[in-house]
């Protein structure tokens, strides 16, 4: 996955509410048409960091599943965040289009 995409991917499925771990990593699979797969390797510690950043907070709940578990939500600076690296994304995926296109 290229670098950054993981973060703008958890700051995108965590708009709309909050959601557990697993279920931050369920939802980027099935939205992706079941081709990306996040591993815990990678999520949590994206998370972390995320958490540091102040892009995302975190409390202790319960899951569907009857779970102890710790849900994230999107903060304002994650807002932020996510809208920039959209925009940077768009761009960076039209002029990838551009050479692909024009090479």
């Amino acid at each position: 996955m290229p670098s950054g995409a993981l973060a703008l991917l958890i700051l995108r499925v965590l708009r709309p509410g909050r959601l557990h771990g697993y279920a931050i990593a369920q939802r980027i699979h099935i939205l992706s048409f079941e081709v990306l797969h996040v591993e815990e390797g990678s999520l949590y510690p994206a998370l972390q960091k995320m958490l540091l950043k102040g892009w995302v907070t975190s409390e202790w709940g319960i899951s569907e599943t009857k779970r102890k578990v710790r849900f994230y939500r999107l903060t304002a600076a994650g807002r932020k965040e996510l809208e920039a690296g959209l925009s940077d994304y768009d761009r960076m995926h039209e002029a990838i289009k551009a050479v692909l296109r024009t090479a």
